[in-house]
């Protein structure tokens, strides 16, 4: 099945992947406001723990995959961490040096998680930056290599206050310390419809970088890859953000009844699909009309990739048709797409809001096979949803990237 995303051009491309980047690690500042309310500061730290430990493995190895990402040194680490949700660019600003095969270290110059949690207390900040951070950077670098550790040299809390950089890490491969046993747990969405589905090739026809096997670089340039490599970049971060939702679900399923973890998971969902609305608008100056919301809507990462969430969309006389298909690997799965019915509308009234407040989605038929609704323009703007504004906390809702040019290699092997 083609891309949704070959419709656009490289240069959209190049900007588009680093806001998917964005996007997929604002879902947090929407999930865990909640997931605080529910189950108090340590409930909601052991729910990212599990999340992002269940999820980086499976879409780290997918990423090296796609784009010919080998070898298990150093290097290799650091590589799926510049393609990770859990690391966007410049907001989650790494700079990265690599000794040799077996050791290297990495700081941050900023950090535009800590600046969401600093405001927060002391304790919110050990929660993200030692009880979380642990965890997660060795499970994600075991996805490359069973014998990496990411270990801290300082971190927050930040003494004295606003020093920079913010943290910083060393990554070390020692094959003389036999690798950690893998939680029972560890594959929980290995056999997901999200982990295993096929994605087209990258084609190699094309001008730019077709993969990323050569030299690791500082500041990687989405614009330097290829069309098709940027194409299959998309579809995978959206991925990964269908895996990270499909960790909370469970997290959080497994903390509460079945009812409240739907309630609380259709949360999460209203506030990141609302606030990257917004964003992919600004971002490709698209407007507010109803064309502007149909681009959206084949855009949004919700409704990607073409592969794993089946859905269609059609413009009309001032209104846009959308039909959710229900034989698709993201129902099956239980992603975003199986969080909305006729009587659950309310993500994608905050998804279409993202583009105009005005926009209002009426079910038009439900069915076991499709439910399809229309979107118009109301006569009045609604009130921001209470999940928008909560994830607009993050200084991630007005961030903006700025080019760079490109670092030079860092690999020194």
């Amino acid at each position: 099945m083609n891309s949704r995303y070959d419709a656009l051009s490289r240069a959209e491309l190049a900007i588009l992947v680093p806001e998917l980047l964005l996007c997929g690690h604002l879902i947090d500042r929407s999930g865990m406001a909640h997931a605080i309310g529910a189950f108090g500061r340590a409930g909601m730290t052991g729910v990212a723990i599990d999340e992002w430990r269940w999820a980086s493995p499976v879409y780290t190895r997918r990423m090296r995959s796609a784009l010919g990402i080998t070898g298990d040194g150093v290097d290799a680490i650091f590589k799926g961490f510049q393609l990770d949700i859990g690391a966007p660019p410049q907001f989650m600003d790494f700079r990265y040096r690599v000794h040799d095969h077996d050791h290297g270290e990495f700081h941050l110059d900023h950090c535009g998680a800590l600046a969401d949690v600093e405001p927060m207390g002391e304790e919110y900040v050990v929660g993200m930056c030692h009880h979380i951070e642990d965890p997660t950077f060795d499970a994600t670098a075991l996805a490359t290599n069973p014998y990496a550790r990411v270990r801290p040299v300082h971190r927050p809390p930040r003494v004295p206050a606003g020093r920079t950089p913010v943290c910083a890490w060393t990554v070390t491969i020692d094959r003389t310390v036999p690798p950690p046993e893998p939680a029972a747990d560890a594959d929980a969405l290995a056999g997901t419809h999200a982990a295993t589905v096929e994605l087209g090739a990258i084609a190699t026809e094309e001008g730019g970088q077709h993969d990323y096997s050569g030299p690791l670089v500082n500041d990687l340039r989405f614009g330097d890859f290829s069309r098709s490599a940027l194409i299959r970049i998309a579809d995978e971060v959206c991925l990964q953000q269908h895996l990270l939702t499909l960790g909370f679900r469970r997290a959080v399923a497994e903390r509460s009844d079945s009812a409240a973890a739907l309630d609380i998971v259709r949360k999460q969902f209203t506030g990141i699909a609302g606030l990257t609305s917004e964003r992919l608008r600004n971002a490709l100056g698209l407007g507010d009309g109803t064309a502007a919301l149909a681009q959206v809507l084949r855009l949004h990462p919700a409704l990607n990739p073409a592969a794993y969430v089946g859905c269609s969309v059609s413009e009309g006389n001032q209104t846009v048709e959308l039909r959710l298909e229900r034989d698709c690997g993201a129902v099956a799965d239980g992603a975003w797409a199986a969080l909305i019915d006729a009587s659950h509308l309310e993500a994608l009234n905050a998804l279409v809001r993202g583009v105009n407040p005005r926009f209002d989605v009426s079910p038009r038929s439900a069915s076991s096979e499709a439910l399809a609704v229309e979107i118009g323009l109301a006569p009045e703007p609604f009130r921001e949803s209470s999940e928008v504004a909560i994830t607009r906390f993050s200084t991630g809702a007005a961030f903006s990237f700025a080019d760079r040019t490109p670092g030079l290699p860092l690999t020194i092997l």
